[in-house]
C-alpha cells in the first residue's frame, strides 16, 4: 500500500500549505483529496510535487505492506520481498579489457551515428 504521510510532513517542513498547492501551483483539489485518502495518483503528480517541494520521491511516498492484498495475490510476506539469486551477485573476476583501436582501424570503420 502506498501512503502519503511523508508528504504532509515534508510540506510542513517546507512551509507549503494545501491552499498554496491549489492556488499557486495549480494542483487540483481532487489530487489533494486522493493524496489524503492514499488513493492512486500518477507518477506525473509525484514528479510535480517533488519539484515543488524540491525533494526526493521517498520524502513524500512510503510503501507499507498490505497483508490482505498480499494474501489475495498469493504473495508470502514472511519471506524477503525479492528472493536472493546468487546469479545476480557481482562477479569476482577481473573486468574485461577492451582492446585499443589503432588509427588504421578507425579509418576503416564506417562513419555516421547509430
Amino acid at each position: 500500500m502506498i501512503v502519503y504521510d511523508r508528504l504532509w510532513k515534508t510540506m510542513k517542513a517546507k512551509d507549503i500549505s494545501q491552499y498554496r498547492l491549489i492556488k499557486y501551483y495549480k494542483i487540483s483539489a481532487g489530487q489533494i483529496g486522493r493524496l489524503k485518502e492514499n488513493a492512486c495518483v500518477s507518477t506525473h503528480t509525484l514528479d510535480v510535487l517533488c519539484t515543488i517541494l524540491n525533494c526526493a520521491v521517498e520524502d513524500i511516498v512510503e510503501f507499507r505492506m498490505d497483508s490482505t492484498l498480499a494474501s489475495e495475490l498469493g504473495v508470502d510476506v514472511s519471506q524477503d520481498a525479492v528472493p536472493s539469486d546468487p546469479s545476480l551477485s557481482s562477479p569476482k573476476t577481473e573486468p574485461q579489457k577492451i582492446p585499443r583501436v589503432s588509427e588504421d582501424q578507425e579509418e576503416d570503420a564506417p562513419s555516421g551515428s547509430f
